[in-house]
C-alpha cells in the first residue's frame, strides 16, 4: 500500500512538473544508496573500520566452532566405547560449549549489526548534506533516493560519489 501510494504522489509530482514547466523547468534528480555505500571513500573506510574492529573477534568464534567440531567428532567415534556416565557427562559439556558458542556468535551479530547501522549512518547524513548542498547548487526541484527505473540523465550519483570523496 505505501509503495503504490508513494508512486501516486510520485505521479502527481511529475504531472504537476509538467503543468508548471512550461513556466519554468522542473528539474529532478535521482541518487542510488547502494553505490554510495560501494564506491564512496567514507563508505569503503566505514567498512576496512569495521573489519579491523571485528576481526579479532571473528577469529575467536571461527577458532570456537572449529574447535567444537573436533570435540563432537572425537565424541562420536569414542562414544560406543565410554561407559554411559562418562558418555553423558561429555554431551553435556558439548551442549553447554555449543550453548557458549551460540550465544557468543549472537552477540557477535548483534554487536556488528549494531556497529555497521551507525558507520551507515554516518555516511548517510554526509551524503544527504551533499545532495542538499548539491540540489541548492544546480537549482534541482526534487531529489529522490529510491526508483524502479531512472534515465541516466537524471541520476546524481557520480556528482555524489565525486563530491563526498572530495569532501574528506
Amino acid at each position: 500500500m505505501k509503495n503504490f501510494s508513494s508512486k501516486i504522489l510520485l505521479g502527481l509530482v511529475i504531472a504537476a512538473a509538467g503543468v508548471s514547466a512550461s513556466a519554468q523547468e522542473f528539474k529532478v534528480g535521482v541518487v542510488n544508496l547502494d553505490r554510495i555505500f560501494r564506491e564512496a571513500n567514507s563508505a569503503k573506510a566505514a567498512q576496512t573500520k569495521l573489519e579491523q574492529e571485528f576481526s579479532k573477534r571473528e577469529k575467536e568464534l571461527t577458532d570456537m566452532a572449529t574447535q567444537l567440531k573436533s570435540q563432537s567428532d572425537k565424541f562420536e567415534r569414542e562414544a560406543p566405547t565410554l561407559a554411559e556416565s562418562q558418555r553423558t557427562t561429555r554431551q553435556r559439556q558439548l551442549v553447554d560449549q555449543d550453548r557458549t558458542f551460540q550465544t557468543k556468535r549472537r552477540e557477535f551479530q548483534e554487536d556488528l549489526s549494531a556497529r555497521k547501522n551507525e558507520e551507515l549512518q554516518q555516511v548517510i547524513e554526509r551524503a544527504n548534506k551533499v545532495v542538499k548542498s548539491l540540489a541548492e547548487t544546480e537549482k534541482y526541484d526534487l531529489i529522490l533516493q529510491e526508483s524502479v527505473y531512472v534515465n541516466p540523465k537524471h541520476d546524481i550519483t557520480d556528482k555524489v560519489i565525486k563530491s563526498l570523496n572530495a569532501s574528506r
